[in-house]
């Protein structure tokens, strides 16, 4: 409580002068507890204070920026307000000082802070600036601070300081001006063709003839002209104005006129703070609010606000809405809207704040109010005369709760009041009020076109002067009663609709169609030949003729289908009150015209009752009476204004701007925080985005004022933001440019290099791959032909024993025939044959050369062996000794040793052997002719061990072709003809012909 003492004569020495301490005192004890909203002489005023966010309760001032916000200066800081949030900043966000004493908006849209430290700062661009973020505001105050601010004709700021000194802030540094001479307030007020002031008025010790050093000019401390004389007016519009103490006076340099003396008006109290409202005045002083209203008229309307309420500065900003800042209560606000409409309650004339029944008597003007006295179960019957004074007149009964839930008019200068419990008159003359009939639980009243008056009740339907008839349970709750004409009448009930004449006295069901039978009625109405039939929970049924013509409900735009009451206003209007407002009806198109609630200015959405009367509209709710001039409704169509507050993106938080670029990061989200300024209904402000790079088309609307955009790939995109506000159109978008670039590896350069490398690592993989397949087949390969290698030379080995065992056979045969010489020169031979033989069962392949040498020295010494019993003879192609063939060793051999051994060998005479080689495509053609015995002769004589040992050999060379073809992919040969029977004559012998792969070398 000290610091909110002490900030309070920090401001009141600043802009008053020295603040009574003992009024201070008085003002704390005395300052009453509000609420979010508050109800004063008939307007409906919202307070803002820490709970909603305000830096603090004691305000100081509140100024609108060119944006459209307001601020507010308070000991702790300072708060801008958008008409939902509040943004507070302090001493950790930029401030110079936290206890700001003003605010001042000058013309180039910065809001500059005054505060006790001398400091200069101000606002702008989304920025507090000082003297460390900003070397041009780097001043020295010598301990004093800025009080006042103009700005000349260049819209440069000057800035009047406490010792009378001035300064100068051009943008480029803060300046001491007119150094040497002391420089009053009255020096800027007087050349009021250069300056042009900041602030709406000046507090001022007093005034006297020549304080703007002008000796004509004149101080008036009464007015010498009219209030209401338009020019006058002007010149206080356009005027610097001064509070001096309890006066408010109009400055040029030729006259300062008084035009508000406090005095005149009641009030004592120092003024603090003013407001010039159109034709309105308000006036704030260290007590209360004083509204003035068409005090520019000419007018003497004073109404008191905020009694008890410390009053430290006003603003009316430009959508028409007053700002009342005050010390310690925060600040209150009451909407442009208001003050188009009347409202009455417990605060300003009527007993209670909760309304049932109205009427305005066309003969007097004498307004009817009917409600319930609460506690002292009466009703209550308000009446306001044209002068505006109020009278209370309780409808007293023994029985309960006797709320006035009708009033008609009936005969001259009288209206019926229906209440719970009786049926009363009021005579609008003498102010009289009268019981007709007492009745339990009256529920509704009709009066017919000639003056019928129809009553119904729980346990009875009357007509006055006339009959009754009694109405008991199990028959359904009536609700209300409607006369379609002098003789017949409808009920509504809690389960369907009756019908009944003065002639048959007995209701019954009415006929109608449809679903309305099972329905609980609220409300009828009889109009022009149809039943307008208001019910609980479906809204509206219009029949004719006991059909249903036409259901109106919620979907069709009822403000809700829960029916409170009908009423008619003669001219073509159905008002259907519900717990939602009313909705206005044309009864010739049945649509709705329009419909009225809270938001529009009602008191309350929960409304019972409608009357209407010559342009003026009066609407009962459960918390007041409201009315108003039904032409000149309020309806704020001006769209918001939509601004950036932060944009943010990889968990970084930048300032609002319209171009955002930032290098793109993985899985982080883009992120824009908006908001709209909206001081009537914020909460009902609607936002729209649309986003152009996004797939979906349109508007996307959201009451949100964050948008989420996550893992925004790079790109060029377009964010379009507007807002509307309750019955506005929307906003001209907001457009922000997002660039989001790419990483180096994103480039289209860096992905074909990406691409490329790629795809040279898969061909490399692949190659290497290919690679892998072609050694592992190569190794395979390789070791099947080391395979197939060791394989013929195993076969080769194998057919070594045979051919020396022959041989040695055949040394023996030498020897045993005495042939000593022959048989050393057959050894010799032999010796080097076998060396021969050795060295090529090494090889895979010899020569040719090598094969014919071979070949010839072993039929050599089989010529010795057979004592030369037969000839050979090579026939080699011409062809072939252009190359140097290779082929596999002991392949011909064998074959040449059977010709010998089985075909010349039998034979009685001298045979002859032929060995031709010839080459066919890539093979070797080796054919072994012997004109022998034959081949078919040759197994008829053999013994079985000769064929086991032919069969061996001819199956070896066999298999060494297979495996030669494994190995070299060639494919061999061998084939047996017998010469004789395969037509060659009478020939003999054997013919064997073989193909045998080869490599050929040139």
């Amino acid at each position: 409580m000290s610091s909110q003492k002490s900030a309070g004569r920090r401001y009141h020495t600043t802009l008053e002068g020295v603040l009574r301490a003992c009024a201070i005192l008085l003002l704390l004890l005395s300052v009453l507890c509000t609420g979010k909203y508050a109800r004063a002489q008939g307007l409906i005023i919202r307070n803002y204070n820490v709970k909603e966010g305000l830096a603090n309760a004691t305000v100081y001032t509140a100024v609108q920026d060119r944006d459209g916000f307001i601020w507010f200066a308070t000991p702790t800081g300072v708060s801008k307000f958008d008409g939902k949030r509040f943004r507070n900043y302090s001493k950790k966000d930029g401030l110079t000082d936290n206890d700001v004493i003003k605010l001042v908006p000058d013309t180039r849209g910065r809001v500059w802070f005054f505060t006790l430290n001398g400091k200069p700062s101000y606002y702008g661009n989304y920025t507090i600036h000082t003297e460390e973020n900003d070397s041009s505001l780097i001043f020295n105050s010598r301990g004093h601070y800025m009080q006042h601010a103009f700005v000349d004709s260049a819209n440069i700021p000057w800035f009047h300081i406490t010792d009378n000194r001035v300064a100068r802030y051009d943008g480029k540094k803060f300046e001491y001006k007119f150094e040497g001479t002391s420089t009053k307030i009255f020096y800027f007020l007087s050349h009021n063709d250069v300056f042009k002031p900041l602030e709406p008025y000046f507090h001022m010790s007093s005034v006297k003839d020549g304080d703007g050093n002008d000796t004509d000019q004149k101080t008036f401390p009464v007015s010498p002209y009219p209030l209401d004389d338009e020019t006058f007016v002007a010149r206080i519009r356009g005027n610097p104005v001064l509070i001096v103490k309890n006066t408010v006076y109009s400055y040029t340099p030729k006259e300062v006129i008084c035009f508000f003396n406090g005095h005149d008006w009641g009030i004592t109290d120092e003024i603090t703070s003013l407001c010039l409202d159109n034709d309105n005045l308000w006036i704030g002083t260290q007590r209360a609010l004083f509204y003035l209203k068409d005090f520019f008229k000419g007018a003497r309307n004073v109404t008191k606000l905020l009694d008890n309420h410390y009053i430290t500065g006003l603003l009316k900003d430009r959508d028409g809405n007053i700002w009342i800042t005050t010390f310690g209560d925060g600040v209150y606000n009451i909407p442009y809207k208001n003050f188009y409409f009347n409202y009455l309650d417990n605060s300003n004339g009527l007993h209670s704040h909760s309304i049932f029944s109205i009427l305005r008597d066309k003969k007097t003007g004498l307004l009817l109010v009917g409600q319930n006295a609460g506690v002292l179960s009466a009703g209550v019957l308000n009446t306001r005369d044209a002068n505006r004074r109020f009278r209370q007149y309780t409808l007293d009964t023994s029985s309960g709760r006797n709320s006035i839930i009708s009033i008609l008019p009936y005969r001259n200068d009288e209206v019926l009041i229906g209440a719970d419990n009786g049926l009363y008159t009021f005579n609008t003359t003498r102010l009289k009020t009268s019981q007709l009939m007492p009745l339990r639980n009256l529920k509704d009243v009709d009066i017919s076109a000639s003056g019928k008056v129809r009553v119904a009740a729980k346990d009875q339907i009357t007509l006055l002067d006339g009959y009754t008839i009694p109405w008991q349970e199990p028959q359904p709750l009536i609700t209300s009663i409607a006369c379609s004409n002098d003789t017949a009448y409808y009920l509504g009930t809690n389960n369907g609709l009756y019908y009944a004449t003065d002639t048959r006295r007995n209701p019954h069901l009415a006929p109608v169609d449809g679903d309305l039978q099972k329905q609980s009625i609220k409300d009828l109405k009889w109009i022009d030949g149809f039943l307008w039939i208001g019910t609980s929970d479906q809204g509206i049924y219009v029949i004719r003729d006991n059909k249903i013509v036409k259901h109106i409900a919620s979907a069709d735009n009822l403000v809700s289908d829960i029916c409170q009451q009908l009423y008619y206003d003669g001219i073509g209007r159905l008002y259907v009150s519900t717990n939602r407002g009313v909705s206005v009806i044309d009864i010739k198109t049945r649509t709705i015209i329009r419909n009225i609630t809270s938001n529009d200015g009602l008191m309350s959405d929960d409304t019972r009752g409608v009357y209407y009367q010559q342009g003026m509209l009066y609407i009962a709710t459960s918390s007041g009476l409201c009315y108003f001039n039904d032409h000149n409704m309020p309806v704020d169509t001006i769209p918001p204004t939509v601004y950036l507050n932060a944009i943010r993106y990889s968990d970084t938080t930048y300032l609002p701007r319209n171009n955002f670029v930032h290098l793109y990061k993985r899985k982080t989200s883009f992120e824009v925080e908006f908001g709209a300024i909206a001081f009537d209904l914020p909460d009902l402000v609607e936002y729209q985005y649309n986003f152009s790079s996004d797939t979906a088309s349109g508007w996307t609307t959201t009451m949100s004022n964050i948008i989420p955009f996550p893992d925004l790939q790079p790109g060029d995109y377009k964010l379009l933001l507007r807002a509307r506000k309750y019955k506005s159109d929307w906003s001209q978008p907001v457009t922000i440019s997002v660039s989001i670039l790419p990483q180096w590896y994103q480039q289209w350069w860096a992905r074909g290099i990406l691409i490329l490398i790629g795809m040279l690592g898969v061909l490399a993989i692949l190659r290497y791959i290919v690679r892998r397949i072609k050694l592992a087949e190569k190794r395979k390969t390789e070791y099947n032909r080391r395979i197939a290698e060791l394989e013929a030379k195993a076969l080769t080995n194998q057919m070594n024993p045979h051919f020396i065992f022959n041989s040695l056979n055949s040394v023996q045969h030498l020897i045993l025939e005495k042939e000593e010489k022959q048989a050393l020169n057959f050894l010799a031979d032999f010796a080097t044959l076998m060396r021969q033989m050795l060295n090529n069962s090494r090889k895979s392949y010899i020569s040719m050369e090598e094969e014919i040498a071979f070949l010839t020295r072993y039929l050599e010494l089989e010529k010795i062996r057979f004592a030369h019993s037969f000839t050979y003879h090579f026939g080699i192609e011409p062809e072939l000794k252009d190359y140097t063939v290779y082929i596999p060793p002991m392949i011909i051999q064998p074959i040449v040793e059977n010709a010998i051994k089985h075909g010349l060998a039998p034979k009685n005479s001298a045979g002859h052997l032929e060995i031709r080689l010839e080459m066919v495509d890539d093979l070797l053609y080796c054919a072994v002719d012997d004109d022998g015995i034959g081949w078919e002769h040759s197994n008829s004589i053999k013994t079985g061990r000769l064929v086991k040992h032919e069969s061996t050999a001819l199956s070896v060379i066999k298999e060494r072709l297979q495996i030669i073809k494994s190995f070299n992919g060639s494919v061999g040969k061998l084939e047996i003809i017998d010469k004789f029977k395969s037509g060659f004559g009478n020939k003999e012998g054997t013919l064997v012909e073989i193909l045998i792969p080869i490599v050929k070398m040139l």
